[in-house]
């Protein structure tokens, strides 16, 4: 993921990232290793406690109402957030607004087209609906970043934990551990528990008897540059 982020942000004038709905700041960190200065932003107080404790710069904010002047930054990503936002426009568009001319954005994203191979819908069929409204279609997503470019990724390893991750993974996915990491599985815990309990007994079933479900993560990384257009 990283190398991927790399590409799209490549080519910025300067060095300083805005990390929008950054969490704890893994990215972050990885890239402020590289001389990246990096400011990592997110609504959530707690998150950024351990984004602080990594030594990092934080600010508490919404993506959709950024607290920065325009052009106050060389790049900006916004790396597996976007499905948690309620007005995806209104955060890329601050992204867009925050990055000084030739500013490079980089928004790593699951599209309607990576997940729709994914298996999960079989076994819990209720999260069809909210994951359709959750996750836009890539022409949607390109609509707002006249000019970007589409970079795909293939998610080999299990770094980031996310649900497109755990695909190629369904032997983790019965480990709670696993689970609690993704927000998937946290509404399914939520608001489906029953239909949760018995899409995991089958999948341990098929498991059990080498009906393995198969299909490898995928994401996107959508890289635009300011003035490009």
């Amino acid at each position: 993921m990283l190398a991927v982020l790399r590409e799209a942000l490549g080519g910025a004038p300067g060095r300083r990232l805005a990390d929008i709905g950054g969490g704890t700041g893994n990215y972050a960190r990885a890239l402020a290793a590289e001389g990246w200065e990096p400011v990592v932003v997110d609504r959530s107080s707690e998150m950024l406690a351990r984004a602080v404790a990594k030594g990092l710069r934080t600010v508490e904010a919404d993506a959709q109402r950024l607290p920065f002047a325009d052009g106050s930054f060389d790049a900006a990503m916004l790396v597996s957030m976007l499905h948690h936002v309620e007005d995806v426009p209104a955060a890329l568009s601050e992204a867009r607004r925050i990055l000084r001319p030739a500013g490079r954005l980089a928004a790593m994203v699951f599209t309607r087209e990576d997940l729709e191979p994914l298996w999960y819908a079989d076994y819990f069929p209720s999260t069809t609906a909210w994951m359709e409204r959750s996750h836009p279609r890539l022409a949607e997503l390109l609509r707002h970043l006249p000019g970007g470019r589409c970079l795909p990724v293939v998610l080999r390893d299990m770094e980031d934990a996310s649900l497109a991750a755990l695909a190629a993974r369904p032997e983790l996915v019965l480990e709670e551990r696993w689970r609690r990491q993704t927000s998937f599985f946290e509404r399914l815990a939520r608001d489906h528990p029953d239909e949760l309990r018995a899409g995991l007994d089958r999948l341990a079933t098929d498991l059990a008897a080498d009906r393995r479900p198969s299909g490898r993560g995928r994401a996107t990384v959508l890289a635009w540059i300011k003035g490009s257009t």
